[in-house]
């Protein structure tokens, strides 16, 4: 009993194989023009990685070699010493800034100016106070009077703000200007 089952297994087999044989034999053509295909698609490919690998390894190689016999050590030493002259550079910068910033508090940045006419016969707005002020609003009043006779100018310290001598209503609006402004309005 079993032989008889192994003959019709046999059988079946010989018959599936025969049928993948006459398959195979139809489209022969279609499945070695499509492996030809693959092959060549794949024989493409791996020219052009040929091609990539060879122009990755000359920029490796002119890399690692340097210009003109430079080396990539040298490169690397120089961007170095570029590195630390530019924080050198920084740190004096820094200084400097610091420096000018110190000078600016001591040197005249706000300023108020008002002409007027000291003497009632005179016309033109002659005379004028001119009040110059630091960032601690410490500076002076300068007051120059013109009549007939000739020029008269005075001059009053401030200390923040503030006169130890009586100012004219002039000299005041001129330190008040100066207080309220940072650039350089002048009003005439």
């Amino acid at each position: 009993m079993q032989r008889k089952t192994d003959q019709v297994y046999w059988k079946g087999i010989v018959k599936m194989n025969s049928s993948i044989i006459d398959f195979l034999k139809e489209y022969l053509v279609f499945i070695v023009c499509g492996v030809a295909a693959f092959s060549i698609i794949l024989l493409i490919m791996l020219i052009v990685s040929l091609v990539k690998i060879r122009k990755l390894n000359k920029k490796y190689s002119l890399f690692m070699n340097g210009k003109n016999a430079e080396s990539l050590e040298d490169v690397i030493l120089k961007r170095f010493s570029e590195i630390d002259e530019l924080k050198f550079s920084d740190r004096v910068n820094k200084s400097d800034i610091k420096r000018i910033d110190e000078n600016l508090m001591v040197t005249f940045q706000k300023v108020g100016m008002v002409k007027y006419d000291a003497f009632k016969e005179m016309g033109g707005k002659l005379s004028f106070s001119l009040a110059l002020l630091n960032s601690r609003n410490d500076g002076l009043v300068l007051n120059s009077m013109h009549s007939r006779e000739g020029c008269y100018t005075y001059i009053k310290e401030i200390v923040k703000g503030e006169s130890f001598i009586v100012l004219s209503e002039e000299e005041k609006e001129a330190l008040d200007q100066a207080i309220r402004s940072n650039d350089f309005n002048i009003k005439i």
